[in-house]
């Protein structure tokens, strides 16, 4: 990728600065319509100064040693750009100046700016999340390698198309394997990551111009699927011959009644149960993702799968209320369980969070507002992407409007 630089220099002679009747010079370095100004350590009379030409006038030996000095200072620095750009430096009329007076001037690399990144972002980032970003950095390198056969970058040499061509790329790739390509949704969250990577590379000032200043990025509403109650009574009813599908059922089953995510559920220990003022027991946690206080009042069923893993020996061992499974593991085998079940929705672990939020509670009268507490949302909108009202209870609304009316009638 080539960038078009612009560099000139000029000296001129301060008046602003003089002092017994002599001027100090100044040169000017210009760089991409950017100046610098540094003073060149000669002083001239104003009467012999030629400031279009940027030069001393007359033919006296001194005026002669001056316009030479100057004539140095201008290949000196003419030989640091050249340089510079040979070996791809990020240049500036400052870098340039810089160099000029042996300061050391950095050269970064987007590699350079992830590991930064990546580094100070341990004490603010969750671990989770961060590992998302890796993955954004992953398809940057595929992408750098595919466009410009080569796996990193000059941070300088990024622009509105780099931009525009990574996320044409993302839309476009083709992963091996299971994987499905990424949607809409996944595109934007992967340009929401690289935009703030590149906004702390100008706030660094390793970077001068921002490249995402024209783009604009606009997520999909995405229609959140939930289990209605004959889909979740289903895999409620179903029998397992296979453990490992129970375990899996019980643990979907006990978020649909809580509302609460994979890595909380699967972090509760004893401590996270206690009994509330009303006499019943409660889950109280905080929520990993955002560190939300979170209290869950637990419902009958909820509470009678929590009762028949007490004693169990993989829950024990990891000092869990329930036996220690991956993510991974949970959502392959959810499949297994919708096929077994006959539900054809794609199922994931999140799935029961929806159902929580949408069938189990706002669908029976629960205020959103309470629902948003639970769930451990700071804002009631975050809550209404997942509160889908079902048409049984619109139907219910609207037939007790109905009688309303006809008793007023």
């Amino acid at each position: 990728m080539k960038t078009t630089q612009s560099f000139g220099i000029h000296f001129t002679a301060r008046a602003d600065k003089e002092k017994n009747g002599k001027l100090p010079i100044y040169a000017c370095i210009t760089v991409n319509r950017k100046k610098c100004f540094f003073a060149v350590k000669q002083y001239v009379d104003l009467k012999n100064w030629d400031n279009r030409k940027g030069a001393a006038k007359g033919t006296k030996d001194d005026i002669r040693s001056i316009n030479t000095y100057l004539e140095e200072v201008r290949r000196s620095l003419s030989n640091i750009y050249q340089q510079m750009q040979l070996k791809g430096v990020y240049l500036t009329a400052d870098a340039v100046k810089d160099v000029y007076f042996n300061a050391d001037v950095q050269v970064h690399k987007l590699s350079d700016l992830f590991a930064y990144h990546n580094e100070t972002s341990l004490s603010t980032i969750k671990p989770i999340t961060l590992k998302h970003y890796f993955v954004t950095q992953r398809y940057l390198t595929k992408f750098l390698k595919a466009h410009f056969k080569k796996g990193d970058i000059f941070l300088h040499e990024l622009n509105y198309k780099f931009i525009h061509d990574f996320e044409t790329f993302l839309y476009n790739h083709k992963p091996v394997g299971h994987q499905k390509p990424i949607q809409t949704n996944g595109v934007v969250k992967h340009m929401v990551r690289i935009k703030k990577m590149i906004g702390l590379a100008v706030k660094l000032e390793w970077l001068e111009k921002n490249p995402f200043v024209k783009y604009s990025i606009k997520a999909k509403k995405v229609n959140r699927e939930c289990l209605s109650l004959p889909e979740l009574s289903a895999i409620e009813n179903k029998i397992f011959n296979i453990p490992r599908l129970g375990l899996i059922r019980d643990l979907f089953v006990f978020s649909c009644y809580t509302g609460l995510a994979y890595v909380d559920l699967i972090n509760l220990t004893q401590d996270n149960l206690v009994q509330g003022n009303d006499g019943e027991y409660w889950i109280k946690t905080s929520r990993q993702k955002t560190e939300t206080s979170v209290s869950t009042p637990l419902l009958p069923k909820a509470l009678e799968i929590l009762v028949s893993y007490q004693g169990n020996e993989r829950a024990l061992a990891a000092d869990r209320l329930f036996p220690v499974i991956s993510n991974q593991k949970v959502n392959s085998y959810l499949k297994e369980i919708a096929d077994l079940c006959g539900i054809n929705k794609s199922i994931t672990f999140h799935l029961a969070r929806h159902t929580f939020a949408t069938t189990v509670t706002l669908s029976n009268g629960v205020p959103i507002e309470t629902v948003s507490k639970i769930l451990g949302h700071t804002k009631i909108a975050t809550t209404q992407i997942y509160a889908k009202v079902l048409e049984n209870k619109i139907s219910s609304d609207m037939q007790a409007l109905r009688l309303k009316l006809s008793a007023q009638s």
